[in-house]
């Protein structure tokens, strides 16, 4: 039975002592021209005076305070290393958490579906809300990529204008409709997934993130001067939206509409909750995609793949295909919700496909806690929610929405769910874990 044993060496009071006296010689030599010395007047003259008292008691108070500080600043390490060792000494995971997680899952997917019902009357909340969804899609395909792979991926954005422009243009020069342009639209993404990844395969950490990046601001400067395809600057107008199975939400004509089929009375307001529930469909289907594909053996792989490469390669794992996957799946899913964007939109633009988009997509894989599902949606509610709170402050709004998430990373340094159960759980005769 073996026993993990964290060992820390506690520092000495004379190690202490020289640590400040090093600070205060540093203070010393500071304080000679800035506090030792000063001017005066002396009959329309300049004259050097000296402040030694004043000089010697601000060496001193540096002195001490940074006796104290050291002590503080070691008296909590050896409480959070004590907290750690008793975390290591529990072998068996605590499960009260997971049924508490499934259950917070549960309530979230019941506010999801009677939100729209609720707030039937309130646009501003629906609308909200179904960006909130868009972010979490987006969250949940790249955590395939970063989260669960382990690949830094800053161009993510690039996948995501893809799936929009593809069906922008499918749309209005060719009228497909968004069911039709949706699977090739996410064919379309997935492509660029591996054209971005075949080339990155031997690339690591900083380096992929700096190529990914530039991969990213590639697609948009293609879509800026590009204008016989992309329209350039002024982008893709008059996109249809989406219908129900054909029925368009528009006031009772000629044709049937989806009030008049269902003896509705018209509301511009349907408009938003269809397409509300359409995200959230979309969102629960990615999130059972990826779910399943954790369970399979190339998501195994890809967990592998990310906390040890070169042990995978000694096994046997191809790397390059696991890669390869991953970079397609998680482009498939940013695709769709591409399409989305621009279905609801109804007008796409470089401009909704900049670095910033890609910043706020990997902060919340990040924050929400890497390969965590419900810490997706969690973080896409504190990303989207703060400046929509904060709009009250006016020039003060992003100040206090990136002070809160300073704060979050120093309370939650892991993501918000840093801890997640396996994916693969394995039980003896005895129903031991």
């Amino acid at each position: 039975m073996s026993t993990l044993v964290l060992a820390h060496e506690g520092i000495s009071p004379a190690e202490r002592l020289k640590d400040a006296a090093g600070v205060a010689f540093i203070a010393l030599l500071l304080g000679i021209p800035m506090i030792g010395l000063t001017t005066i007047d002396q009959g329309g003259a300049l004259r050097v005076a000296t402040r030694w008292p004043t000089m010697f008691a601000f060496v001193a108070v540096c002195f001490v305070g940074r006796l104290l500080l050291r002590y503080t600043l070691d008296q909590w390490r050896a409480r959070k290393l004590a907290r750690e060792q008793a975390a290591a000494a529990v072998k068996e995971v605590n499960l009260a958490a997971s049924p508490l997680l499934t259950w917070v899952g549960w309530v979230a997917l019941g506010v999801s579906l009677a939100l729209p019902i609720v707030f039937s009357d309130n646009r501003y909340v629906v609308d909200t809300a179904t960006t909130v969804l868009i972010y979490v899609m987006l969250g949940w395909g790249l955590n395939v990529v970063v989260g669960l792979a382990g690949l830094l991926d800053l161009g993510y954005v690039a996948f995501y204008a893809v799936g929009a422009y593809t069906y922008g243009l499918l749309s209005t020069q060719f009228g497909w409709g968004f069911w039709q342009a949706l699977p090739v639209a996410g064919a379309m993404s997935a492509s660029f997934g591996i054209l971005l990844g075949w080339p990155t395969l031997r690339l690591r950490g900083d380096y992929l993130a700096i190529v990914t990046l530039g991969f990213g601001e590639i697609i948009r400067v293609i879509l800026v001067n590009w204008t016989e395809l992309s329209g350039g600057p002024n982008g893709i107008t008059s996109i249809p939206r989406p219908s129900f199975f054909g029925l368009p939400f528009k006031p009772p004509g000629d044709d049937p509409t989806f009030a008049s089929f269902f003896g509705f009375e018209y509301g511009p307001n349907q408009r938003i909750i269809f397409l509300y529930y359409l995200i959230l469909g979309l969102a629960l289907l990615t999130n059972l995609f990826v779910s399943r594909m954790r369970k399979l053996p190339v998501g195994r792989a890809w967990e592998a793949m990310r906390e040890d490469e070169i042990a995978c390669k000694a096994m046997g794992i191809n790397a390059r295909n696991v890669k390869l996957s991953a970079f397609a799946l998680g482009a498939m899913l940013g695709g769709f919700a591409g399409v989305f964007f621009a279905a609801r939109q109804g007008f796409i633009s470089p401009e909704s496909f900049t670095f910033n988009e890609s910043a706020i997509i990997l902060a919340i894989v990040v924050l929400g806690g890497m390969g965590s599902q419900l810490g997706v949606v969690l973080a896409s509610l504190v990303l989207v929610l703060l400046p929509e709170l904060g709009r009250d402050f006016a020039e003060y709004r992003m100040l206090i929405f990136g002070a809160a998430m300073i704060l979050i990373m120093i309370w939650k340094p892991g993501g918000i769910l840093s801890h997640r159960e396996p994916t693969l759980r394995y039980f003896t005769a005895g129903g031991r874990r």
